[in-house]
């Protein structure tokens, strides 16, 4: 019995583990997790977050601006790295919605305001509801 021994040559730019996973299924390209880092991302999301979460009093708007733009320079940083997608979207979409519901909110006060600026001097809470039913009903 003659034993063969069989060397395996790994090219120089391969590692031995990569090669051998490459080996072993056809359809992996020797690809590797992103190394990158989006610094970006996660300071977006939570921008974006506090936007939505306080939209509704107006800091939203400001805090939106500031998420959507570091939302799309956090896309642009996963496009190029890869690393960040998700969290990049998150808040992008976040700010964005924070955006048009402050912008809502502050439509909705503004009219309100200038449908009910005759019953800003009443003595009482109950005079002040009473003009306010009048103005919207026309009683």
């Amino acid at each position: 019995m003659s034993t063969q021994r069989t060397e395996i040559e790994i090219p120089p730019h391969h590692t031995a583990s990569s090669w051998a996973v490459d080996s072993l299924d056809p359809h992996h390209r020797g690809t590797r997790p992103p190394s990158g880092k989006n610094g970006l991302a996660q300071p977006a999301t939570v921008l974006g977050v506090i936007a939505l979460s306080t939209s509704i009093v107006f800091i939203g708007g400001p805090l939106g601006v500031i998420g959507l733009i570091l939302g799309v320079a956090a896309l642009a940083t996963a496009k190029r790295t890869g690393v960040g997608r998700g969290k990049a979207i998150t808040a992008v979409v976040t700010s964005a919605i924070a955006i048009v519901v402050s912008v809502l909110v502050a439509v909705v006060t503004v009219w309100y305001a200038n449908k009910t600026q005759g019953c800003y001097q009443p003595d009482t809470f109950h005079e002040y509801k009473q003009c306010v039913r009048q103005q919207f009903t026309g009683n």
